[in-house]
C-alpha cells in the first residue's frame, strides 16, 4: 500500500494572483486521473492556491504546507485576511489551500453534475473516486509538480526539500493518516486537529462511530437546554406546529422538507461547535410568528441556510463511506443505531406529547434526507448503492503506522462530539511517536476559535520544542 514517486504528473497552470489583507495569493490547477485505479478513464482538474505573508512573499526558502479540510465535500477555505490560524502558519510557511476532488474548483458535485454520469449505477462508480486515498494522490500529484519538477514561477519558492508537512482539521485528519500510511516519505511533519480516524484496523468502524456520538450527542444536548432552559419550550412548539399541519411538515422556501426529524438536523451545524449553542437558541427564539403561530419565514431561511445539502450533497452522500476499507457495507449504519438503541431518546414527536427535551442530532446522514431535501431527491439512488457498496479500497495502513517515522502532533479535544476521545486515543497509540496535545478548552473547531495557538503547540511538538515527560 504506497505511492510511486512515478506516479502520473501533470503540469501546472497557473491563474491569478493578489493580494488581500495582510496576504500573497496564488491559483493554480492541475489535471490528474479521475481514477488513480485505471478502471474509469478521464482526469479532472485539482484546484489549489498558495498563500503566504506578504512580508514573506519573496522568501524562497520557505517550506510548503497542505492544508486538508474538514468533510468530506467542502471547499477548503477562501483566504479573506492574514487572521486566526492562517496568520501564523502563513510567516512560517506557503500553505496549499487544495479544493479536495469533487468540492469546490475541483470538479464540483452537485445534484446536477451527478447526474451527468448516467445511470445510478455510474454514478456510484464515479463517487467512489472521491474519497480519502484519491485525495492523498491528488496531494501528491501537487507536490511533486511543486517540488520534484519545480515549475519556472517565481511565487512557487521551492526549500529545496521535496518534503511538505500537513495540516489536516477533521476529516482532513483521516486524510493526513492515510497519507501517513500511502506516502510516509513524501511528509515532514504531520499536524491533526479533532481528526484522529476512529477504527483504522476496521472494515468499517461506522456503526461503533454513531454508538459513540450518539451518546455525545445527548451529553451536548443536555449542555444546551441546561444553559437556554426557555428552548425547551420553544423547540417542542416548532415540532407541535409541524404535527399540526396536514403531512406533519411544512415545504421550505428552498423546496426541503421541514419535519420534525429534518428540524433535529440543526443540531449538527449547531451543538458541537463553540458558539453553537448560543446559534441554536436564537434560532430557536424567532422559529415561531407569534402573529399567526406558524413557523417563521426567518425560521425557514435558516433552517435552508444551515442545510447545505444542495451545494455540497458529497458530504451526505459519501458521509459514511469514509469508515470503510473492506468488505463491509455501511448500510445507513446512523440509521441503524439510532433506530436499535436510541429510538426513544430522539424521538421528537414523543418527547413533544411527553413535555420532555426535543433532542437534536449531530454528524449523522440518515436515508430519510434523500427524500426530505430538494436535490439529495435527485440522488437518491445512487446514495442506496453507496451506502450497500462493500467494495472499498484501504484507507489506512497499520504497520506502516506501527513503524512510523514521520514527526506527529495532534490536538484531542475532549469533548469532541464529531470524533469521540476514546476511539481517538485507540487510533493514537497506533501511530508511532505521535504526541498529544489533549485539551477540553475547545470543542472540535478549536482551529477556528484558538488556531494560531494550538498550531504553534502543535509544531513544537513535533519538532521536540515540547519536550517529552
Amino acid at each position: 500500500m504506497s505511492i510511486s514517486h512515478s506516479a502520473v504528473l501533470a503540469g501546472v497552470s497557473g491563474g491569478p494572483s493578489y493580494d488581500v489583507p495582510g496576504l500573497f495569493v496564488a491559483d493554480y490547477s492541475i489535471k490528474v486521473p479521475l481514477d488513480y485505479s485505471g478502471e474509469l478513464p478521464g482526469s479532472i482538474n485539482i484546484f489549489f492556491r498558495i498563500a503566504v505573508s506578504r512580508n514573506k512573499q519573496n522568501d524562497t526558502s520557505l517550506p510548503y504546507l497542505l492544508y486538508l479540510q474538514g468533510g468530506p465535500g467542502y471547499e477548503s477555505p477562501r483566504p479573506m485576511d492574514a487572521s486566526g490560524w492562517l496568520k501564523y502558519a502563513t510567516n512560517c510557511f506557503r500553505v496549499v489551500l487544495m479544493d479536495q476532488r469533487g468540492t469546490g474548483l475541483s470538479a464540483g458535485i452537485t445534484a446536477a453534475s451527478l447526474e451527468l454520469q448516467g445511470s445510478p449505477e455510474n454514478q456510484a462508480r464515479y463517487l467512489k473516486c472521491f474519497r480519502a486515498d484519491s485525495i492523498v494522490r491528488d496531494s501528491e500529484a501537487i507536490r511533486s509538480a511543486l517540488l520534484l519538477s519545480g515549475p519556472d514561477n517565481g511565487n512557487l519558492g521551492n526549500s529545496g526539500d521535496s518534503r511538505w508537512s500537513l495540516l489536516g482539521q477533521s476529516f482532513g485528519g483521516f486524510c493526513c493518516a492515510t497519507y501517513l500510511s500511502l506516502a510516509p516519505q513524501s511528509l515532514a511533519e504531520v499536524l491533526i486537529t479533532g481528526g484522529l480516524p476512529p477504527g483504522i484496523s476496521s472494515p468499517c468502524s461506522a456503526e461503533n462511530v454513531y454508538r459513540r456520538t450518539f451518546q455525545r450527542v445527548l451529553g451536548q444536548n443536555a449542555k444546551f437546554y441546561a444553559r437556554f432552559p426557555a428552548a425547551e419550550y420553544r423547540a417542542r412548539q416548532v415540532v407541535s406546529y409541524l404535527i399540526s399541519q396536514p403531512n406533519g411538515s411544512i415545504t421550505t422556501p428552498a423546496g426541503n422538507t421541514l419535519s420534525p426529524r429534518s428540524f433535529q438536523l440543526l443540531g449538527l451545524q449547531c451543538l458541537g461547535f463553540s458558539t453553537g449553542l448560543e446559534r441554536l437558541n436564537y434560532l430557536l427564539e424567532s422559529a415561531i410568528d407569534p402573529s399567526t403561530g406558524a413557523v417563521s419565514q426567518r425560521f425557514m431561511k435558516d433552517f435552508d441556510t444551515s442545510m447545505a445539502w444542495d451545494t455540497n450533497p458529497l458530504y451526505a452522500i459519501l458521509h459514511e463511506s469514509i469508515y470503510c476499507q473492506g468488505g463491509e457495507a455501511a448500510h445507513w449504519a446512523a440509521h441503524r443505531v439510532r433506530e436499535n438503541e436510541f429510538k426513544d431518546e430522539f424521538d421528537a414527536i414523543k418527547a413533544t406529547h411527553d413535555e420532555k427535551p426535543v433532542y437534536f442530532t449531530g454528524e449523522m446522514v440518515f436515508p430519510w434526507m434523500f427524500d426530505e431535501f430538494k436535490e439529495l431527491r435527485k440522488i437518491k439512488p445512487a446514495a442506496e448503492l453507496i451506502a450497500q457498496e462493500t467494495n472499498w479500497p484501504k484507507l489506512y495502513d497499520k504497520n506502516v503506522l506501527n513503524n512510523n517515522t514521520v514527526a506527529v502532533a495532534a490536538a484531542s479535544y475532549f469533548e469532541d462530539m464529531f470524533v469521540d476521545f476514546e476511539l481517538a486515543q485507540e487510533t493514537a497509540q497506533s501511530i508511532k511517536g505521535i504526541r498529544l496535545f489533549v485539551t477540553s478548552d475547545h470543542l472540535h473547531d478549536g482551529i477556528r476559535e484558538n488556531g494560531s495557538a494550538i498550531i504553534e503547540k502543535l509544531l513544537n511538538m513535533a519538532r521536540g520544542g515540547v519536550l517529552l515527560r
